[in-house]
């Protein structure tokens, strides 16, 4: 393995996992307002059932996003709840896991990593992956979709 694990390494990993919130709920609430905007400026450019339909899909729109804001709202707790500077000896949100199919950092879902030419994957605990190695510690062999996992360091 290139990357070595770090404390450093770990804080770029959250780095990145607060990045991809903070632009979650950026996106959303910016669409929440343009949602608003479209249907204020539908008032003034129609009249009856027209106006009523546009105005419906654009309350319809706002809500929409509004729940995925209250979402993106959860996982930005849940990161604040992680303490990035503890060190593990069993896998658990806030860790970092290297195995022989892959590394992740137990967070939030936020896709894949590169770190020095290195992949990591942001999981959460809910994740199917993240279920079956919670708990877990170095050297565990855990059984995942007829795949053997080996925990080969914690951090």
């Amino acid at each position: 393995m290139a990357v070595k694990l770090t404390l450093g390494l770990k804080k770029v990993l959250f780095q990145h996992c607060m990045d991809y919130v903070d632009e979650k709920i950026e996106s959303e609430t910016q669409a929440i307002k343009d949602a608003q905007d479209a249907a204020n400026e539908e008032t003034k450019s129609s009249a009856g059932d027209k106006y009523e339909t546009t105005r419906a899909m654009m309350h319809l729109e706002e809500e929409k996003y509004a729940t995925q804001l209250i979402e993106s709202i959860k996982l930005k707790k849940v990161l604040s709840q992680i303490d990035i500077k503890k060190e593990y000896n069993e896998v658990q949100p806030g860790c970092v896991v290297t195995t022989n199919i892959g590394n992740y950092f137990l967070a939030i879902s936020a896709g894949e990593i590169m770190v020095e030419k290195e992949c990591f994957k942001a999981i959460s605990l809910a994740a199917p992956i993240g279920q079956a190695l919670n708990k877990a510690k170095v050297k565990d062999e855990i059984t995942f979709r007829d795949k053997t996992i080996v925990i080969k360091s914690i951090i």
